[in-house]
């Protein structure tokens, strides 16, 4: 009876340590909206910064500091060839150049706007998108979709790095 605290205390002690070595999860959300008036889709991606600063620092070899007052120069034409490298949308099955606008930066979340030309009526959208998958094995790219009042997702990961959505 005597080993019995110094047991329990070993035992909570472990259940700490392992908790406290939980697991980050690796997640990064695109949002795909139609604008019938401009004939485009609005892409808006938010990312955790560590993370993606991270991936460019094994990608580049550069450390860009975003959203720091330190921040490179460079940092949104690295940006623009990252996600021209990464995500690929085609539009009723055809291919589609994703333009980059611009960035900001919410808390720890760095926030990137694109634009993409379609037509009036969209029947499917298939995308590709393998950001942070090289990075992060566990990387999880959830899409969401709003496009002729239908709102629809998907989960891309480096198992299933595309998808198709039907309208």
């Amino acid at each position: 009876m005597k080993g019995l605290p110094k047991y329990l205390l070993l035992v909570l002690l472990a259940v700490t340590l392992s908790a406290a070595a939980a697991h980050k999860y690796y997640v990064a959300v695109f949002l795909i909206e139609y604008s019938p008036k401009k004939k485009e889709l609005q892409m808006t991606s938010r990312i955790f910064i560590d993370d993606l600063e991270a991936a460019f620092i094994k990608k580049y070899n550069k450390k860009f500091y975003m959203g720091e007052k330190r921040e490179l120069f460079e940092t949104e034409e690295y940006l623009r060839k990252y996600f021209a490298e990464n995500i690929h949308i085609k539009v009723d099955g055809k291919s589609k150049a994703i333009k980059y606008l611009a960035k900001e930066i919410e808390n720890d979340i760095l926030i990137c706007y694109f634009t993409i030309p379609a037509d009036l009526k969209i029947k499917s959208v298939e995308v590709s998108n393998t950001t942070l998958l090289d990075m992060y094995p566990e990387q999880q790219n959830i899409i969401n979709t709003k496009i002729n009042s239908n709102k629809k997702s998907l989960l891309l990961t480096n198992d299933a790095p595309s998808g198709l959505l039907e309208f």
